[in-house]
């Protein structure tokens, strides 16, 4: 007589993955409405969650302390610290959060401060909701929120020839040749195509390289160039006059 053989070890179940924690958000905007509003907006997305709100860059650094955030949307325009200030300081802190600006198009030079200082893009306060919470998904995720029409505005504004400042211009240029002249070949071409404000589909397309393998290019460049997103180093490539 056959015996079927019954292995008495149970099958283990599988753990399903555990749910991603949401997004934390820190609102830092001088005009209550304009707080309430983007409370408002965000309150309703599942994986997002508004975890503070203050009124000024000068409370941004206890606020962070608080609540943890891992995106700032950051007004520019404040009373007592302004918004790039409040950036710049903090950059400066150990693993800091994302910061997203919110600005209008008329203030084209705090915009390229604050992404010197390590923003990772900005919006616009009239940004359909949609976009906002697209925005802060990506930022949360490591990626510029510049697209490639609004990053080369930018850099024409940075190149113009009414741009102030030829010493700190000159200065920057010296700079970026130093820097960029000690990457690879082929990651100076990613970096003059990231100049060009190109996304990661048109670079793998352009250099004939896998989308992966330019993520990989990507995440390389800001280690070796010690920046904290591809829009500065975009802004490192004009300032070397690459393109």
């Amino acid at each position: 007589m056959n015996t079927e053989h019954v292995d008495p070890t149970p099958t283990p179940t599988p753990t399903p993955d555990p749910e991603p924690l949401p997004v934390r958000v820190l609102i830092v905007d001088d005009d209550a409405l304009v707080r309430a509003g983007l409370s408002m907006i965000l309150g309703g997305v599942p994986d997002l969650r508004v975890v503070g709100e203050v009124s000024d860059g000068a409370e941004v650094l206890p606020a962070v302390e608080a609540y943890h955030p891992d995106v700032v949307l950051m007004d520019i325009r404040m009373p007592r610290m302004d918004g790039l200030a409040a950036t710049e300081a903090l950059r400066r802190t150990p693993q800091p959060p994302e910061v997203l600006i919110l600005t209008t198009f008329d203030v084209d030079e705090y915009v390229l401060r604050a992404l010197r200082a390590g923003a990772s893009g900005f919006l616009l306060k009239d940004t359909p909701p949609a976009e906002i919470v697209q925005a802060i998904r990506r930022v949360a995720a490591g990626e510029a929120t510049l697209s490639p029409t609004v990053t080369r505005r930018l850099i024409a504004h940075v190149t113009g020839s009414d741009t102030p400042g030829r010493r700190d211009a000159s200065l920057r240029r010296d700079r970026a040749v130093r820097l960029l002249g000690g990457l690879t070949d082929r990651e100076r071409e990613v970096a003059v195509a990231i100049g060009r404000g190109w996304s990661n589909a048109e670079i793998s397309s352009a250099l004939f390289m896998s989308v992966a393998t330019v993520k990989a290019y990507v995440s390389r460049l800001l280690t070796k160039l010690e920046m904290n997103n591809r829009v500065q180093v975009a802004l490192l490539v004009h300032d070397a006059d690459l393109v």
